[in-house]
């Protein structure tokens, strides 16, 4: 997490009629930033990161779509462990977190979570057009996390995005610019939230469709948004937003029939509106 400090030394360069009186602002302290790289099929990635609050930024340079789903090992246990634990559910060790959701081919998405100290997972759930996901094609990387976990510094959100079984809860409104979202899993399930910019004349069930074979253009751009997270999990997603129509979409497995939650209805379209200035 880094400090800026303010420069003085110009005003030791004017007559003291002109110095003010009033103390310069602090700036507001920032997360720090994280550049992970996806490739077909690894992350390019530092092996560690200080704890605290970090923004991880995925850029995609593979030639399909990826995203990076985080998840801390518990109870001491390693990436060897996990790739050693048996076909099913995952193990009650394997925590959920989130990360940023797929961007565009040669794009990239940020999210903003915090990390306490121990052993974490870079993984990508999406399958390739064969059907097989992207972590057993070796899309899996170790992630340390050091410190004695600092405090939260938390980005200030514009809107607030609640994921429940099964839907979107949206408080605010979301308009047009640089938007700071807020995403909340108050469900008893896993959840995520996939955003992308639909193509004029495509719906948010046309991508569906399409991520299901993942064949042809899509009918959508991708925009990122948050991986997969447990309950009581939060984060914060950074997008860049142009007016028109966006679909949202989880594609988590439902813990009781393995079906995404696409098919239990968690699939939604907004429409994002010119911001109109104040006067």
């Amino acid at each position: 997490m880094s400090k800026f400090l303010h420069a003085v030394t110009v005003a030791a360069l004017l007559p003291t009629t002109y110095l003010s009186t009033t103390a310069p602002k602090p700036k507001r302290a920032s997360a720090q930033v994280v550049t992970v790289t996806a490739v077909d099929y690894g992350f390019e990635a530092p092996a560690s990161v200080a704890s605290g609050t970090v923004t991880l930024k995925l850029v995609n340079k593979g030639k399909e779509l990826h995203h990076l789903a985080v998840a801390k090992l518990e109870q001491g246990h390693t990436i060897d462990d996990l790739e050693k634990a048996p076909p099913g559910p995952p193990p009650e060790w394997f925590k959920t977190i989130g990360g940023p959701n797929a961007p565009a081919l040669g794009g990239s998405a940020s999210a903003t979570v915090t990390l306490e100290p121990g052993n974490y997972v870079l993984m990508c759930f999406i399958p390739s057009p064969d059907g097989k996901p992207h972590f057993m094609k070796g899309m899996m990387k170790s992630l340390t996390v050091t410190g004695s976990g600092a405090s939260p510094v938390e980005p200030k959100a514009d809107v607030t995005m609640r994921l429940v079984d099964y839907g979107f809860d949206i408080k605010g409104e979301l308009t047009a610019g640089k938007r700071v979202i807020r995403v909340e899993n108050a469900a008893e399930q896993v959840h995520e939230v996939f955003l992308a910019k639909l193509n004029p004349g495509k719906s948010a069930m046309d991508l569906a469709q399409w991520a299901e074979r993942l064949e042809g253009p899509p009918p959508a751009v991708p925009m990122g948004g948050a991986t997969p997270m447990d309950k009581g999990r939060y984060m914060y997603i950074t997008v860049n937003l142009e007016p028109g129509r966006y679909a949202l979409l989880c594609f988590a497995p439902d813990a009781k029939d393995g079906k995404p939650h696409i098919a239990h209805g968690m699939i939604r379209e907004i429409t994002v509106g010119e911001r109109v200035a104040r006067r």
